[in-house]
């Protein structure tokens, strides 16, 4: 009392300021002022949202904030700079956190979920705040009487959480919301435009339950790591047991990060369309890949050799790979750059080129949620012993082995795997296991080499950013890349298995073959089998990734009754398939499906599908007999609920009203609603719930005690069905790899028909693959992308190809500028990829020798990260193809040595050209504007040819003053046409560039004077030779 009234005339005697005093003020550094003006506890509470709180029982005997709390407050700020947080007072734009509710409410509606009524006896504020746990509070005032503490019970349980997860942002259950405290909540509030203000010691934040999956998805696409913590002990169970008045036990339940989106907090919609159509969320991508990376340095030797191992855990694709690289790391950037990972593990103390790639790479895009999540781990983790260890203990252990490595005895497959590899499989099992998604790891059949060389056509990482194989390069879009030409798949997992087909082109012929006579079949085929598969796969949810996520325990129901009825409709249709189909590769496929989708079935079974699609899990199971926990709990609550009914007899005497029932008013059940005027009936020891101006409604101390225990059990149940349905799950999960290659055929179907709408809507024709031929022939040929994005106006030249791996293996070209060689060359080698992974192709015939890879040297662009100039990156580039390619190559060279002086440009790009010629003897297309490269035709006629772009010359009429020369006029005809040119007509470009007309004019008058000097020593050397000789 003593204590209220000073403060009270403390307030009253403070000077009035023209603005409210807010906790921005304290960070300003201007303590001392406020705290000589004598601001009031009371003022402070009044202050709303984002200000001070501070309770009556907490303050001090002085009317003012003492200088150690003002300086406490001072020190409250945010790691990191002011611009990259959000500020304490922040006022946003959409609340996400219940907008009508006042701060103060949250404050009591969180005590009174959370805390006991001991609890909420403890200080509302300890006159200060931080943002950081790392940070402590310095002179603690106000400690909690019981515990001694200046923490309530819900912070220490936090900062317990937090000190085991220090990376990870934490959502924790508090009743109907998940909270965020300390720089965990300044984050949230930053990126999830939501509200954050001081509550006891920490800043909060706190988003509704219901919304959890939308927000963790949220942060996890800016790269953070999340975590859900959750409560463990629910509010009947624990009313009953002995520490009922203690804080609700929570723990960590669920981590996510880019790759680990798996789980009913990122997933929790049940019908197909719903993620597609709720606001604000963001959407899986295509591809969520995991990709560790080891280094190992031979001194001896000095090469340096680098393990990788893949996983998608949403999806169960695993894998490795270990290669020779050098001290640019092109290999490492041709592997990231085809599997496009969303997160890599590295050891910390990984070199500093790898480093310096993998963060290029990872910035590279304009939007954070685009780029690639790089975390660190304990270098011992990569070490050979300590990985060796986890390994083995991992595939040793019964728990984790598979019916399938048990049969096979395939459980030591990992003996096989090369050291590096060895070195990044280690760690991917501890950092999968700290997300229980470890099996994904456990058939050895899983396992895929990510380079083979043998099976699969070989890409660089420059020839996938040159030919724009994934992305276009100027915006890093899709749209415009070949890529986006094929996918008109309508399955997610159709669409991850073409990704896989363009990034690796076939190198069997047979194969290639069989996916070429099943587009042929699809487009020239009557029957009605096809249109039904394809209607079948139309709106299919991503079977894949959910058969991964009941692997990984953590749904089940809209994936398993999609197979059930793909299984029983695919069934249907076999007899047509067996008498209407000609390709093998279809048949085989659609025959296989049905039988391979047969579990799916019979797991649905047992299940009640109204339960299974509300997500009630006690009555999920038909029959009981295979669990006789659930029933036997049943049972326990039924024999409740007769003892209550039964106490109807009973009260019905007392009350004198034969027709007497329970009601339920406001989720209140059995209740016993007497008249207020007889209410002087009703027994004293009866518990009165609640009342109107009619009726009042009890229980009886029967009633109380029965159904204290009915809730009891009710919760139990929970608890017993969730186990029994986890242990359902595994039984399921046995059946993942069967069920999984029926998925695969579905995929491939999917890819099938899109290959089949493009060659149809573009007027493909399917090329002739020969497998021991040496020869690329395409007649009338287009660049597939270039002529979609033209679309009906029809207007791309086509042009013919010829190279022969036994004749005339070199094509130089030459042309003016903007001509459309660099067009021409690109769209040889993508007709070519097109072509090997099946596909038809944009021309009139073709007929292409299978390649084992395709090299290209493209543009100029020098890599200041990494210090290398224009004309060191093109010498590198050049290096890497000299060094790979072979006779089976193709490979194709766009003006080599232009960063350099002309004559050493000739001369590398002279030299260069013969070694492909003479010593690689592999099919080279290459672009030049030095005319001297065009002598190798007459050293090798019978391998080399020159060819330019035609082109008309429209000369302008020249004055006779020399000043008044104009440059040439060029119209681009765009047609490939034998013959070397004889200029590169530069200026035309720069003419349609908008040079201003002076600077052409002046450009004009110099290029004549430097031909004319040219010419002059040309035929002075000729006529020097002339005379020498005759």
């Amino acid at each position: 009392m003593h204590s209220h009234f000073k403060r009270t005339s403390a307030a009253k005697t403070a000077k009035k300021s023209s603005t409210q005093t807010t906790i921005s003020r304290f960070f300003s550094g201007k303590a001392a002022d406020v705290g000589q003006s004598g601001i009031s506890c009371d003022r402070l509470a009044r202050e709303g949202r984002g200000k001070v709180r501070v309770s009556q029982r907490a303050s001090t005997s002085k009317g003012s904030l003492s200088c150690s709390t003002l300086e406490k407050l001072r020190g409250f700020s945010c790691q990191g700079d002011s611009e990259s947080r959000a500020p304490v007072t922040l006022k946003t734009e959409k609340m996400e956190v219940e907008a009508s509710d006042k701060v103060d409410q949250q404050v009591k509606m969180e005590e009174g979920t959370e805390e006991s009524s001991s609890q909420s006896k403890e200080a509302s504020s300890s006159g200060g705040g931080f943002g950081d746990t790392k940070k402590s509070l310095q002179e603690p005032t106000g400690p909690n009487r019981r515990t001694k503490s200046i923490y309530t019970p819900l912070e220490q349980q936090y900062m317990e959480i937090k000190e085991q997860h220090k990376d990870t942002i934490l959502c924790v259950e508090c009743g109907y919301k998940y909270r965020f405290f300390g720089e965990d909540a300044e984050i949230a509030a930053k990126e999830l435009n939501i509200f954050c203000h001081l509550d006891h010691n920490f800043m909060t934040a706190s988003i509704p339950t219901h919304r959890l999956f939308v927000h963790v998805r949220r942060l996890v696409s800016q790269g953070y790591k999340v975590g859900v913590v959750k409560q463990t002990e629910t509010s009947a169970i624990k009313a009953s047991s002995a520490n009922k008045s203690s804080l609700f036990t929570r723990q960590l339940s669920a981590l996510y990060t880019k790759s680990t989106l798996v789980g009913e907090d990122v997933n929790p919609l049940l019908t197909l369309g719903d993620l597609e159509q709720a606001e604000d969320v963001v959407q899986d991508m295509p591809n969520s890949y995991l990709m560790c990376v080891s280094e190992n340095w031979d001194k001896q030797s000095k090469e340096l050799t680098i393990g990788l191992v893949v996983v998608q855990p949403s999806t169960g694709d695993v894998m490795v790979d270990c290669f020779g690289d050098n001290a640019s790391r092109s290999e490492l950037e041709a592997r990231v750059l085809k599997i496009q990972p969303v997160e890599i593990l590295v050891p910390s103390d990984l070199s500093d080129p790898t480093e310096r790639l993998l963060r290029t790479i990872a910035l590279s895009s304009v939007q954070a949620d685009d780029r690639i999540r790089i975390e660190k781990r304990e270098s011992t983790q990569f070490e050979y012993p300590t990985a060796m260890m986890t390994v083995k203990e991992y595939y040793s252990s019964t728990s984790t082995q598979t019916v399938e490595n048990r049969e096979k005895g395939s459980g030591l497959f990992y003996l096989g795997l090369e050291t590096p590899v060895i070195c990044c499989l280690g760690p991917v099992i501890q950092y999968l296991t700290e997300f229980k998604l470890e099996r994904v790891l456990l058939c050895s059949s899983s396992f895929k080499r990510l380079s083979n060389d043998v099976d699969y056509m070989v890409f660089s990482a420059t020839t996938m950013k040159n030919l724009e194989i994934f992305c276009n390069q100027t915006t890093g879009s899709v749209k415009g890349s070949l890529l986006w030409v094929l996918d008109h798949t309508h399955t997610p997992f159709g669409k991850r298995l073409l990704k896989k087909w363009v990034s690796q082109p076939l190198k069997s012929a047979s194969e290639i073959h069989s996916r070429q006579d099943a587009v042929a079949e699809i487009l020239s085929s009557e029957s009605s089998v096809l249109p039904s598969i394809q209607a079948l796969l139309t709106r299919l949810p991503d079977l894949e990734r959910g058969l991964c996520s009941i692997y990984h325990k953590k749904e089940f129901y809209l994936i398993s009754s999609t197979l059930s009825r793909l299984c029983t409709e695919l069934q249907a249709l076999i007899p047509a398939v067996q008498s209407q189909l000609r390709s093998d590769f279809l048949k085989s496929m659609l025959l296989d499906t049905p039988q391979l989708l047969s579990p799916a079935h019979n797991f649905l079974k047992v299940l009640n599908e109204k339960a299974a699609k509300t997500g009630n899990k006690t009555e999920l199971f038909v029959d009981l007999t295979d669990f006789p926990l659930i029933r036997e709990r049943k049972e326990e609550i039924q024999a409740v609920l007769s003892d209550i009914i039964e106490h109807r007899r009973d009260l019905r005497l007392i009350l004198r009203n034969q027709s007497l029932d329970y009601v339920t008013v406001s989720g209140q059940e059995f209740l016993i609603e007497v008249k207020n005027s007889m209410s002087s009936i009703v027994p004293p020891d009866w518990v009165k719930i609640n009342s109107t101006k009619v009726v009042g409604r009890y229980h009886s101390p029967f009633i109380v005690e029965r159904h204290r225990r009915l809730l009891q059990l009710r919760e139990q149940l929970v608890i017993d069905c969730g186990r029994e349905w986890i242990n359902f799950l595994q039984l399921f999960g046995e059946h993942y790899y069967i069920l999984r290659k029926a998925v695969g055929h579905l995929a491939t179907m999917d890819c099938l028909f899109s290959l089949a709408q493009v060659a149809k809507e573009n007027n493909y024709c399917r090329p002739e693959v020969l497998e021991h031929e040496r020869h690329i022939v395409i007649k009338a040929g287009r660049h597939p992308v270039i002529d979609m994005l033209m679309g009906e106006q029809d207007q791309y030249v086509p042009n013919d190809t010829e190279l022969q791996g036994d004749g005339k293996r070199a094509m130089i070209i030459t042309g003016p500028n903007m001509g459309g060689k660099s067009s021409y060359i690109r769209q040889v080698a993508l007709v070519t990829i097109m072509a090997q992974l099946g596909s038809f192709v944009p021309a009139e015939e073709a007929s292409i020798g299978i390649v084992d890879g395709i090299f290209t040297r493209m543009g100029a662009s020098d890599n200041i990260s990494r210090g290398r100039s224009t004309f060191m990156e093109e010498l590198l580039e050049a290096s890497e193809i000299l060094s790979c390619a072979t006779a089976r190559s193709l490979v194709i060279l766009d003006e080599l040595g232009r960063g350099t002086s002309t004559h050493d440009g000739i001369a590398i790009a002279y030299a260069t050209l013969e070694f492909f010629i003479r010593n690689v003897r592999c099919l080279t297309l290459f672009v030049t504007h030095y005319p001297p490269l065009c002598e190798l035709e007459k050293l090798y006629p019978q391998h080399v040819g020159n060819y330019h772009m035609a082109f008309l010359l429209n000369e302008p009429e020249t004055a006779a003053d020399e000043e008044e020369v104009q440059p040439e006029f060029i119209t681009f005809l765009y047609q490939l046409t034998e013959g070397a040119a004889g200029r590169s007509y530069g200026l035309n470009v720069a003419r349609l560039a908008s040079i201003p007309e002076s600077i052409l004019r002046t450009a004009a008058i110099k290029s004549k004077e430097l031909e004319a000097t040219v010419n002059s020593r040309r035929y002075s050397m000729w006529a020097m030779w002339t005379y020498t000789t005759f």
